[in-house]
This record gives structure tokens, C-alpha cells and sequence, in this order.
């Protein structure tokens, strides 16, 4: 199956925000459950453990990569039903991101942006998200689980034009 990516790059004050967004016929109650409960978390993600609360640590098992890891992310800010911002420092970075939910008429839009201070590496992060997005859409809705292969390399011209388009000059 070829999969369409649809991220795009925000210039910000300190760098840039990569944006993907997908859309569910759901509350936004049920969405951020998706998000937020360590059960269905695990469905797409991973499994968490800890107290959850604003400026607390949780530990995060990333279930579909390599050796499965466990990561620390700080919970930055939480709005149920609206916001989530999390990071994490990992051998890859520094991971600054956010979860924004926007209900209209029962249907639910996620917004997810990474925080990012450099183009470096967005062509493999935007297909990561991708891919773990389409698995958030795919333990809602009960379609098969997408394969990583249909993301990764197959979206890095994709992303690599965008990081390039955002890099060159502005006039």
C-alpha cells in the first residue's frame, strides 16, 4: 500500500515545528483516552508506567521499535481533553512535543507537532510519525497495522524536500 505523507514544517522563533494531524469521528474524550490511558497507549505506541501529572516523570516503552526501549518523558503540560506536552532526551536528541485535540460536531482533530531546533534527521522523524500515527488511527478504527516499510524510506524525499525548501533562503 503507498501511504501519503502530510506533514508540514512551521518556521518558529527558536527553529521549527513539525505538524501532522490526523482525524477521528470520535469525542475528544475518547481521543485522549487513546493518548493518555497506558492500555490503549500500548495498542499503538507503547505501554507508560508512573504518575502522570504536569511536572512529573513517566516511563515510556517505545513497543514498536528495535529492543522495544523504556524512555523517561517529562510531562510538561496537561489540559485533558485539549493538550498534552511531553519531552525526552534520548541518544537521538532532545524530543519537544505536543498533542492538541480540537472537537467539532463529534469529530476529533489531532494536531501533533514536534518542537524542533534543527532540519537535521526530519526525514526519518516525519516518516516515524507517520507511521506511529497510522498505528494510533489503525487500534481506533480496528484496520490492519501499517508496516513500517510503507513509511521508512519510502516518505524521506518527501520530508528531505520540505526540510530543503525551509532551509533555503526567504526572500
Amino acid at each position: 500500500m503507498t501511504r501519503t505523507p502530510a506533514g508540514r514544517l512551521f518556521r518558529t522563533a527558536t527553529g521549527h515545528d513539525l505538524v501532522l494531524t490526523r482525524t477521528f469521528r470520535a469525542p475528544a474524550a475518547d481521543v485522549w483516552a487513546s493518548l493518555t490511558e497506558s492500555e490503549r497507549t500500548a495498542r499503538w505506541f507503547g505501554p507508560w508506567e508512573g504518575d502522570a501529572a504536569p511536572g512529573r516523570t513517566i516511563r515510556l516503552q517505545m513497543a514498536y521499535e528495535e529492543e522495544q526501549p523504556w524512555s523517561d518523558v517529562h510531562i510538561d503540560a496537561c489540559e485533558p481533553q485539549r493538550r498534552l506536552a511531553v519531552s525526552l532526551i534520548d541518544s537521538y536528541g532532545t524530543w519537544r512535543l505536543e498533542l492538541v485535540l480540537t472537537e467539532t460536531d463529534g469529530t476529533t482533530e489531532l494536531r501533533f507537532v514536534q518542537h524542533l531546533t534543527s532540519l537535521e534527521g526530519v526525514a526519518e522523524v516525519g516518516a516515524g510519525w507517520e507511521y506511529y500515527l497510522d498505528l494510533l488511527v489503525a487500534s481506533r478504527d480496528g484496520s490492519p497495522r501499517p508496516e513500517f516499510d510503507e513509511y521508512h524510506p519510502a516518505m524521506q524525499p518527501y520530508y528531505q524536500a520540505l526540510a530543503a525548501e525551509e532551509a533555503a533562503p526567504h526572500a
